[in-house]
């Protein structure tokens, strides 16, 4: 049998392993991760207008009022469609440095995925002891994650060099 806090560790994990294995910058993902919040904070409401409006009468019935599907969709088109333009992008020792950035996907991810999840197995896996330690350290998981991916990112950033070396061409 699969428990909570098995289904709970592959959501952080999964996200984590393919992020280093298709060497994906987990920076850039990251925060994809928070934009696809925004659009959920944001947007949702109006895309499930937009669906009751112009759906079709079995997209409606599919998309009932307490289902989350749209938000789970908002929350994570951006997050796929960045990891997918940015597979490979991350190279030689950088790859080390990906590891905290990626770290960071997998346990955002999983704090804003799970309450959208169907709702007995949210259910289950917030009532599990694993996600009340989730749950305590969020400000921690995100305020870290947030400032590991932009020093990742400053850190990402063109040599002098090559900078003097560009500009040098366009006088």
């Amino acid at each position: 049998m699969v428990t909570p806090n098995i289904i709970l560790a592959a959501i952080v994990l999964v996200p984590i392993v393919l992020l280093m294995v298709l060497r994906i910058n987990a920076a850039l993902v990251f925060l994809s991760l928070c934009l696809g919040n925004v659009l959920v904070q944001y947007v949702s409401d109006d895309a499930k207008w937009f669906m009751d409006m112009f759906g079709s009468s079995h997209a409606t019935q599919t998309v009932a009022p307490g289902n989350n599907l749209i938000k789970v969709i908002l929350l994570l088109l951006p997050t796929v469609l960045t990891a997918i333009f940015m597979i490979r992008t991350v190279k030689g020792a950088r790859l080390i440095l990906n590891v905290l950035p990626a770290a960071g996907v997998g346990l955002l991810g999983s704090l804003l995925v799970v309450p959208l999840l169907a709702s007995g197995l949210s259910h289950d896996i917030v009532s599990s002891p694993l996600w009340k330690q989730a749950q305590m350290a969020q400000d921690l998981i995100v305020g870290t994650s947030a400032l590991v991916c932009l020093l990742v990112l400053w850190l990402q950033r063109p040599k002098s060099g090559s900078l003097e070396k560009h500009h040098g061409h366009h006088e």
